[in-house]
């Protein structure tokens, strides 16, 4: 609750409000303040208070002031200062009621804006709905800032880098490991659908292979020898062809069929060299027995093997070879611009030079072999390094071979491809994916990256934004048909003659607003039309102010905290007609026991007095605003005293001079007296005793009618009534011209006044 206003300093008319720091404020607070005193300024600084603009207060500091603005409000054990151009905190459990209120939710004048309605549906759907409105107006704004930074982002990415594509779509290529691959691959498929009449005309690679060295062979063939020989034979041939030269083996073993052919033409068994007998010869046996069949047979193996080499590893062989590769590059170029084929290294000059030398070393063991058959010498470390360089050499062949086999099932692919390709179709993918390719490299990645992070978070934010939506759509079906019934029922009770329909809300591009039908004899009425009825010429101004203070009630009423808030209400009886008066009392004495505080404020004295007698003797407080030099302050405020009307001090002037004769007042009371009756009468008898109407009549009426159905006074009262009627009327300017001159006795004067006091009590 508010408690005190301690210091206004440099606000409005305040020059330093000290005097009336220590006012109490209690739960019902009446403040009187004449017109223009500075009543509205501590409105605007409650409101300030409230919704903490500093404006509301900056915009009244006091002319002429040299020091800035500077308040203390007390609320319990807290306060809160303005000072510096801020709050130290704001209270937004104090709701306010004034001009302004009607200027923002109603209207300006006459006039109804789109800014009116924007804030009457805030008003409407009260702090959850603005929660829930600003919840939703901060993920829209949020959804803006998503936009700018998404076109920003998108207008670093030209056409000319998208193509056809928009930047969503640019963004959205997935990446792709192969893409250099991919774009070869798409690159000689093109190629080819160009060249398909030559791609259909080449044929694929052919094999080659390089020959192979038998070298178990070799070695079982230089390894054999004659195992049946006697090994003293075989010694003694060895021996002695020792002695006999180079190729002695060769010449004996050419020599003895020359032998044979002799001794069965002469039937001698002589030398053909000598023609001495070889009977006697030592070693003629074992030569027979050593150059034999199979000596022959094997000198014939190892000459086959020599052709064998000559034929297989000769230098048709090696040209061949040459010819070959050269073939398989040339093909290799011309399939390599359709097909990934991996290019082979031939050495082929090494090849060749290694097949040679391995060739060669053979030959010469073969011819060894030759010379001397039965000599085991299987082939030489040095023979087998030149044959395992070369194969070594034929390996990598092989390997290089089975490639460009495996590429003719490319090759057959890229035959049937070009055959039935479509080329705008492959210029179509070569050109997507040259844009993957870019949209993953620098800087696009980046900028795609940042891309879809807002765009991400844009969509994160539009789902938050209609799930808010929904949240206040729900809400609002629930409060604004409440509110309808609620604002229709207190313009009945302030007898406004019309009412609303329609009331609800609608979503617009710039934020929710309230649309709602003033209804006058059940015909709805344009809220802002240039020609025909309308608000500005169907309302008055107290019907205007009347929809305000509707409005503000049925806000409260929507309010699922009330209890918890400070009501200030700042002259609700602004144009208000005076039959509406009683109402607005009743409703802000209603309120009183369902808020924690109400403050009303008003220059109309009746109106304030009206409420002070309503409210509950306990805990209320009446301050005035009050003229304190140029400026102003607070002060408390006697209401009782203001509230007395001129029959009250009348009646109680009478009253006191019966308690204690005053010599004084004889005269004063002497001209009340006729007041006082006059009062009772208009009371009493209203029908009988219109207003204009005198006494005198009165009386005369009544005597007239003593006795009958009609009768007004009784007999005794008629008389009673003309008795005392005739004594003051010799004070009253009417009746007696010399009425301030006439001489007065107490005791008469005592007489009628008790008489006087008598009558009026009379029922």
């Amino acid at each position: 609750m508010l408690t005190h206003i301690n210091l206004v300093r440099n606000v409005g008319r305040f020059d330093s409000v000290s005097a009336g720091a220590n006012l109490p404020f209690q739960k019902f607070t009446v403040l009187y303040g004449e017109n223009g005193r500075g009543k509205t300024t501590l409105s605007a600084i409650l409101k300030s208070l409230a919704t903490n603009d500093p404006l509301l207060i900056e915009q009244r500091h006091r002319l002429g002031a040299q020091h800035p603005p500077h308040v203390v409000v007390a609320r319990s054990a807290n306060q809160h200062v303005f000072q510096n151009g801020g709050w130290s905190a704001s209270d937004d459990r104090i709701v306010v009621f004034d001009d302004d209120f009607v200027a923002q939710n109603v209207c300006s004048g006459i006039e109804i804006a789109s800014e009116h309605c924007k804030n009457l549906h805030e008003l409407i759907i009260g702090a959850r709905g603005v929660a829930l409105n600003e919840t939703l107006q901060q993920h829209i704004r949020e959804i803006e800032e998503h936009n700018a930074e998404i076109r920003k982002l998108g207008g670093n990415i030209p056409a000319s880098v998208r193509g056809a594509m928009n930047v969503d779509q640019f963004c959205a290529l997935e990446k792709r490991d192969d893409i250099d691959a991919a774009i070869a691959e798409t690159e000689r498929k093109i190629n080819a659908a160009k060249a398909s009449d030559e791609v259909q005309k080449r044929e694929s690679f052919k094999n080659f292979a390089l020959p192979e060295f038998d070298i178990d062979g070799l070695n079982g063939l230089l390894s054999r020898g004659l195992p049946e020989l006697e090994a003293e034979a075989a010694q003694r041939v060895r021996d002695h062809l020792s002695h006999a030269g180079r190729n002695a083996e060769t010449w004996v073993a050419e020599g003895l069929p020359r032998v044979a052919a002799m001794a069965e033409a002469t039937d001698r068994n002589d030398c053909p060299f000598c023609a001495q007998s070889l009977d006697a010869s030592p070693v003629i046996r074992h030569y027979q027995a050593y150059f034999s069949d199979a000596y022959a047979k094997l000198r014939e193996d190892v000459t086959e093997a020599g052709k064998a080499l000559t034929r297989d590893f000769g230098g048709d062989i090696a040209a061949a070879y040459e010819r070959a590769i050269a073939a398989i590059s040339e093909s290799r170029n011309f399939w390599g611009r359709f097909a990934d084929i991996p290019e082979q290294e031939f050495d082929t000059a090494a090849t060749v030079r290694a097949l040679n030398a391995a060739r060669e070393a053979v030959r010469q063991q073969l011819l060894a072999k030759h010379a001397a058959p039965f000599e085991i010498a299987p082939l030489s470390e040095e023979t087998l390094n030149a044959i395992g360089a070369y194969d070594a050499l034929r390996q990598q062949h092989i390997e290089a071979m089975r490639v460009y086999e495996e590429a003719n099932a490319k090759i057959a692919l890229i035959k049937e491809q070009a055959a039935t390709s479509n080329l705008s179709a492959l210029q179509t993918d070569l050109d997507n994916l040259k844009r993957i390719k870019v949209r993953h490299s620098d800087p696009y990645d980046e900028i795609c990256r940042k891309y879809l992070e807002a765009a991400a978070k844009k969509q994160k934010t539009e789902r938050a934004r209609d799930a808010a939506r929904e949240a206040l759509n729900q809400y609002q079906q629930q409060v604004f048909p409440r509110y309808e019934a609620a604002i229709n029922t207190y313009l009945g009770k302030f007898h406004a003659g019309y009412r609303l329909g329609s009331v609800s809300s609608r979503n617009t591009r710039s934020g929710a607003t309230c649309d709602y039908k003033v209804l006058i004899n059940n015909v709805p009425v344009s809220l802002s039309a240039n020609a025909g009825p309308s608000f500005r010429n169907t309302l008055s101004a107290g019907d205007r102010n009347t929809l305000a203070l509707a409005f503000f009630f049925a806000s409260l009423e929507q309010d699922s905290d009330l209890a918890s808030k400070i009501v200030v209400i700042d002259d609700p009886m602004t144009s208000l007609d005076e039959h509406r008066s009683l109402t607005t009392r009743q409703e802000i004495i209603a309120l009183t026991g369902r808020v924690t505080q109400v403050i009303v404020m008003s220059h109309e004295k009746p109106f304030l007095c009206g409420l002070w007698e309503a409210a509950s003797r306990i805990n209320r407080a009446a301050i005035m605003v009050m003229r304190n030099g140029d400026g102003s302050t607070l002060a408390e405020w006697n209401v009782n005293d203001d509230c007395i009307t001129e029959h009250d001090r009348r009646h109680r002037l009478v009253a006191e001079f019966l308690n204690s004769y005053s010599a004084t007042q004889e005269r004063n009371v002497a001209v009340a007296l006729r007041h006082i009756l006059e009062a009772f009468v208009r009371v009493a008898y209203p029908e009988h005793f219109p207003p204009g109407s005198m006494l005198g009549p009165f009386v005369d009426k009544s005597r007239q009618r003593i006795g009958e159905q009609n009768e007004i006074l009784s007999k005794a009262d008629t008389v009673e009534l003309r008795a005392i009627l005739d004594y003051a009327n010799k004070f009253h300017h009417d009746t007696n011209p010399a009425y301030e001159t006439e001489q007065i006795n107490d005791t008469e004067l005592e007489s009628f006044a008790r008489r006087t006091l008598a009558f009026t009590k009379r029922t």
